[in-house]
């Protein structure tokens, strides 16, 4: 019988094959694919992202894990579908438009989906009717905006803007990053929340979606 702990302790060493091998393992002894999430895969990230905030561990580490945790999920995830069930809630996220920028956000996606999220990354140069498309088509809480230069973060608030024209903006939370970024900037252009990096990114997702 798989014990969920060396799950945990081998995804906090960045072992994706060992992930995978031991994900299916459990699957084969029967243990529930959201206990597997619960008890072996999450409270690694929990973790590694306490060690990343005290600068225990860093950048290339957390993002070893953070892939580690992704494919572990997927295997996870096509079980959890057929069955009804969500990992967890969905995010869309992009770079806006303009800005071609997305090793931050990609960080950002692949720490979200290792804390169980559902991403819908749409990419970069993202245009604000594509955001607004795909919120409504996904039926989703959670809106992530990226930009990485001054002339684009602009572009920020007309996906705000166009959010509210559209009805949508009581329904969604705007989270935004980047390094032009800051919480004055959010503030301003009526975002919900900042984040300056990968891991505050994911805490203040759980905390904007109350979960």
């Amino acid at each position: 019988m798989v014990e969920l702990a060396d799950l945990s302790q081998v995804l906090q060493e960045g072992d994706s094959d060992k992930v995978v091998e031991l994900v299916q393992k459990a699957l084969e002894d029967k243990i529930e694919p959201m206990e597997i999430i619960n008890k072996g895969l999450l409270p690694a990230m929990d973790v590694i992202g306490e060690k990343f905030g005290r600068e225990e561990i860093f950048l290339p580490e957390l993002v070893i894990s953070a892939q580690a945790m992704k494919a572990g999920m997927d295997i996870l995830r096509p079980i959890l579908t057929e069955a009804g069930e969500k990992p967890g809630a969905k995010i869309v996220m992009g770079t806006v438009q303009g800005d071609m920028h997305d090793i931050g956000k990609n960080i950002v996606g692949m720490i979200l989906q290792g804390a169980g999220f559902e991403v819908i990354d749409l990419g970069t140069d993202v245009h604000s009717e594509k955001f607004i498309h795909a919120l409504k088509e996904n039926d989703v809480p959670l809106l992530g905006l990226s930009a990485l230069l001054t002339t684009t973060m602009i572009e920020m608030k007309t996906v705000i803007d166009d959010l509210v024209r559209e009805g949508m903006r009581e329904k969604v939370k705007v989270i935004i990053g980047g390094a032009p970024t800051s919480q004055e900037f959010a503030s301003e252009i009526g975002a919900d929340g900042y984040a300056p990096d990968a891991i505050s990114a994911k805490d203040k997702i759980k905390e904007l979606l109350g979960s």
